[in-house]
């Protein structure tokens, strides 16, 4: 028996919460990939991880396999489109940012790096371990998920707070936190 890779789960399990949990922790270094963890988190804001997370097979489904150059051709009429699909979580300014956030990566990815190379330029290419006792550490964000929070923002992206941006770090494995 083949076994499959944490990625090939990850893309293909239909059961998005489990996907998503058994992937939470991955080093990432696949822009696709990433643009997927955004996207729960997009998705995750006011909402618990498990609602956004189940979605998974959905987001692969109305958003072109999550293809980045093709959700970033979206325009109004496929935002209306995505509102009337009743799988998705409907509201109009995540779906947005979604197609916002391709666009901003493909931006990214003109000056020549990828997103997952800014990214991980951002923890000095190695994953870090932030301790709870550590200053400004919670389980829901950190001073260097607010940098980058800051920095994405500035890069155009949306709905990317440092709650959203430390959650996608821990997804994909640019940080762990551990109690001391």
């Amino acid at each position: 028996m083949v076994e499959l890779s944490a990625q090939q789960q990850f893309e293909t399990n239909p059961d998005g919460v489990q996907a998503y949990q058994a992937y939470f922790g991955t080093p990432t270094y696949d822009d696709r990939l990433w643009f997927v963890l955004l996207t729960v988190g997009v998705f995750q804001v006011g909402l618990s991880w498990q609602a956004a997370a189940s979605k998974l097979p959905v987001y692969r489904a109305v958003f072109a396999g999550m293809s980045i150059e093709e959700v970033a051709q979206f325009d109004e009429a496929d935002v209306e489109r995505l509102q009337q699909d009743e799988r998705l979580i409907r509201n109009p300014r995540k779906i947005r940012a979604v197609i916002q956030n391709a666009r901003a990566i493909l931006a990214i990815q003109a000056t020549g790096i990828s997103f997952s190379e800014f990214l991980w330029d951002f923890v000095g290419g190695q994953p870090q371990l932030l301790l709870m006792s550590d200053s400004g550490v919670t389980e829901r964000s950190a001073p260097i998920s607010t940098q980058l929070a800051k920095a994405l923002k500035k890069r155009g992206f949306k709905f990317v707070g440092p709650v959203v941006t430390h959650m996608m770090m821990l997804a994909g494995g640019l940080l762990q936190v551990a109690d001391d």
